[in-house]
């Protein structure tokens, strides 16, 4: 894309056309990505062992912490990308690029190096104190999060940083290779390749290789398109002077708060969860993934929009930028009310396709749950279009407000509350409440912050010489 074309797509273009452009493939690629982390429990379950799938389920928390990582230098370099290219600004841009990306390297090693260090820790805190649970967990984590961490991390921070420039398509491709190449793995090393019973450690080496894959992809991108692109990985001086750093993380620190924080309560719901039993752990795992769909197509539009709404923004194309989050908003609205829908009517139907036996309890729990979690996507949709919205303009406060209060600061209390009176059905109720509220503070934090500062350049100018 020369710069003539990033020009037109950011500040001439139809809004809807620039939508779709942007934000379409990271929609798909988001849809791929679930379904790829549902295909894992889709062919350890038709071993038909409840251990084995809580096994994969538990470790979630664990592996989705390197996308807390890559959100916090991936999303954080984008917003920063994004709005220098909309003052003009393209050498820092090219820093900023380059700095996310060996931040989000170092950081994943450290991680994955505490994670192989520590795996007999990791496993008993996200819930598999269960002697088979815990031995195939701590497979699942030393394969896709040990040794291949880095480059999990590092392949999401790239689709950030290549998205951040108006490469929608491209930066999605890679997410859609590695996901597509995970499907075709998994059932190759679950029940070809590996002995029987090993399909957990199965599941995580498609994991790593599919990731493996994705990596190269990205790289021949780069080392091909590298006279075009913004996007740097060579180490400079450069980048951490000028305030690099430091706008970086401030920005994405809301990012990788808001999704470490949903991995902590994610851990704790399972953590709660498992007191109970093994069936209501396995359904409770199962309904977050197929409820993870909603959520998918909300943040894939988000992370889509993302650059369009910095650029006009740091340009002063308030109006623009207005019709973006209003579009992208409806949008997300409607397919997370379609989606809604579909779970409470078809819960078990969906759950089923997990869950092997129609008698099965942890079948009835998973249909239960999705029903009760479900309810919260319209509200989180509005919530997550917020959130990001905020991080596009570079308003940290207000972003890691909303980021704590739909994921840490209400849900995990009222989990332990609400489990207390009402059991394992109160417990999976706090995250829709949660979301309620998170969307009504959203609602008002939005309309104060337009009214502010939502003029075009021109406008501003203007009443300031009234």
């Amino acid at each position: 894309m020369n710069r003539e074309k990033e020009r037109y797509l950011f500040e001439s273009s139809p809004v809807f056309r620039a939508i779709v452009s942007l934000a379409l493939p990271s929609v798909l690629g988001q849809i791929i990505l679930v379904i790829y982390n549902m295909a894992d429990t889709y062919f350890v379950g038709l071993t038909g062992s409840d251990e084995k799938l809580a096994a994969v389920t538990v470790c979630m928390p664990a592996f989705m912490f390197l996308s807390a990582v890559a959100n916090l230098f991936g999303i954080g370099g984008a917003s920063v990308v994004s709005r220098m290219l909309g003052s003009g600004k393209r050498d820092q841009a090219r820093m900023a690029s380059s700095f996310a990306f060996w931040g989000c390297a170092f950081t994943a090693g450290i991680y994955s190096l505490g994670v192989f260090l520590f795996a007999d820790r990791f496993v008993d805190l996200l819930g598999g104190s269960d002697p088979m649970i815990h031995l195939w967990a701590k497979d699942y984590l030393w394969i896709a999060v040990a040794a291949g961490g880095v480059i999990t991390a590092t392949n999401t921070l790239l689709s950030h940083l290549i998205r951040s420039e108006g490469r929608s398509l491209q930066a999605s491709l890679g997410i859609v290779i590695g996901g597509l190449c995970n499907i075709a793995l998994d059932p190759v090393f679950m029940f070809v390749i590996l002995p029987r019973g090993n399909e957990v450690l199965g599941a995580a080496l498609a994991t790593m290789f599919s990731n493996v894959v994705t990596l190269i992809y990205y790289t021949i991108f780069i080392i091909s398109h590298r006279r075009k692109l913004i996007l740097s990985v060579k180490p400079k001086a450069g980048m951490f002077k000028g305030g690099i750093p430091r706008d970086v993380i401030v920005i994405g620190i809301p990012a990788c708060l808001m999704t470490l924080c949903e991995n902590i309560s994610y851990a704790i719901l399972e953590k709660l969860m498992s007191a109970y039993n093994t069936a209501p752990l396995t359904g409770i795992g199962i309904a977050k993934k197929v409820n993870m769909l909603a959520h998918s197509v909300v943040r894939g539009m988000a992370q889509g929009v993302l650059p369009l709404i910095g650029y006009n923004y740091a340009s002063g194309n308030r109006t623009r930028m207005r019709k973006v989050v209003r579009l992208s908003a409806t949008v997300s609205l409607a397919v997370s009310l379609f989606c809604m829908g579909a779970g409470l009517l078809f819960a078990r139907q969906l759950i089923g396709i997990f869950i092997q036996g129609e008698g099965s309890a942890s079948l009835s729990y998973g249909a239960a749950f999705l029903r009760i979690l479900c309810v919260g996507a319209p509200f989180s949709a509005w919530a997550y279009t917020v959130i990001s919205f905020f991080q596009a303009t570079g308003h940290m406060e207000r972003s890691l407000i909303l980021a704590l209060l739909r994921k840490g600061i209400l849900d995990i209390p009222l989990m332990f509350v609400l489990n207390r009176y009402f059991g394992r059905y109160g417990l999976v109720s706090a995250t829709p409440i949660a979301d309620v509220v998170c969307c009504i503070t959203a609602a008002a934090l939005f309309l104060v912050f337009i009214a502010h500062h939502g003029k075009d350049k021109l406008e501003r100018m203007a009443l300031r010489d009234v």
